[in-house]
């Protein structure tokens, strides 16, 4: 089971204190008005959706968004009822895919983003700084931010990233499942010890351009290495604390307390895998399966041990304590969310997008306080894209110059 955070303790009971001490208890109802009016206040900046990519092979004209979707995670409806106000959407590529056909298609997925926004400009804004956020979303549309699934992408070619970021793209993920030739993954066998001498060129680059780096999806190795070369605020956009629940996507407290120094920001992921932790429920399974091999009713009585014992699952609650456990390691102001929709799923209360304002609810009734709240909403996402295009400009503005190919 997934570990229980002492830090969302401490708040309950400071809650019920002062409930005690005043004698009143907020509604469900009125605590969720709240978080919706928090949201209307600050943009919630959502860092991963990978609706570009399910857009890709079920509905790739982009029709009926404004309608609703039958299926999938996210729509206009809902984009709107969950009060988003910021989507990072995700232009994930298959890490099976390499070399020249990597570089294309990751050109057609960025293509889908800036196709998104043209079919829609009342709901959709392309943004390529914080400035252009802010300003989108007071205008009450929804600023579209590009983020690049995945290193391999690039296919080891610093021009190509450089012209990524020319078309809108403001991360780039360093690894997706497998390892690049510069990069190690958190879920392949590692190659590199973290970054080759050439993967710190990239993070070098990524910093001069003004790209943020994004370490969802890499061993902790490469996190270090990273964390150790970057002069900018790294993110992770779709992650999880690895002390919560011990997935190897997920960041340990050593690198937690490394972003803290760095001032990046973790936002926190809503998919079922990296929320609850299934893997002593995996191993009982197993064993109960190599038990039951040589019974004549083998199937049956593994359903039966299913049923007896059900797999544990992931809900609102068990993300809310992800971020405790980061706020309680790295601070308030390095915390954020970034939900994996249309990539992920499987949370219990927070199955689509319309979901977001019973989270922020939820962190209310924890005892965050409203300014807190914005700070993981959107703030600490906005102070580190304006960080990162502060280093470019100090960068450019060096004798730096950008290296060939």
């Amino acid at each position: 089971m997934c570990a229980q955070n002492p830090s969302s303790m401490i708040r309950i009971v400071c809650i019920a204190a002062l409930l005690l001490a005043t004698g009143a208890a907020p509604s469900r109802q009125d605590v969720l008005a709240r978080a919706r009016a928090l949201q209307r206040e600050v943009p919630l900046i959502d860092g991963h959706n990978d609706l570009p990519w399910a857009s890709r092979s079920r509905n790739p004209d982009l029709a009926g968004l404004d309608k609703g979707l039958p299926t999938g995670q996210t729509d206009i409806p809902r984009l709107r009822q969950g009060e988003v106000g910021g989507q990072f959407w995700s232009v994930y590529i298959p890490a099976t895919v390499t070399g020249p056909a990597a570089v294309k298609m990751v050109t057609e997925q960025i293509d889908t983003v800036h196709r998104l926004a043209a079919r829609y400009p009342d709901t959709f804004e392309v943004a390529r700084t914080a400035a252009d956020v802010e300003r989108i979303f007071h205008e009450g549309k929804i600023a579209s931010l590009i983020g690049m699934e995945g290193g391999h992408s690039i296919d080891s070619s610093l021009a190509v990233l450089r012209m990524t970021y020319a078309m809108g793209a403001r991360y780039m993920t360093l690894t997706h499942s497998l390892n690049t030739p510069w990069a190690d993954s958190a879920t392949d066998k590692p190659e590199h010890g973290g970054l080759t001498p050439f993967g710190e060129e990239v993070v070098r680059e990524m910093n001069r351009i003004g790209m943020l780096v994004d370490l969802s999806h890499v061993s902790p190795d490469t996190m270090r290495d990273a964390l150790r070369v970057t002069e900018a605020p790294v993110i992770f956009s779709h992650s999880g604390a690895r002390a919560v629940c011990d997935h190897p996507r997920n960041v340990p407290d050593d690198v937690l307390r490394l972003v803290k120094k760095n001032g990046g920001v973790v936002m926190a992921v809503v998919l079922g895998a990296y929320v609850a932790d299934s893997s002593a429920w995996r191993a009982d399974r197993s064993a109960a399966q190599a038990r039951f091999q040589n019974q004549a009713d083998a199937a049956a009585m593994l359903q039966q041990w299913e049923r007896d014992h059900p797999r544990p699952k992931a809900n609102l609650k068990g993300v809310a304590d992800h971020i405790d456990h980061i706020v309680q390691v790295a601070g308030i102001d390095h915390v954020g969310i970034g939900g994996d929709f249309d990539g992920g799923g499987g949370v219990e209360g927070l199955e689509d997008v319309s979901k977001y304002p019973l989270l922020t609810a939820e962190l209310l009734r924890r005892g965050y306080s409203e300014e807190e709240v914005k700070k993981f909403l959107g703030l600490n996402v906005l102070r580190v894209m304006r960080e990162a295009e502060e280093v470019a400009r100090r960068l450019q503005n060096s004798s730096r110059a950008p290296r060939h190919g």
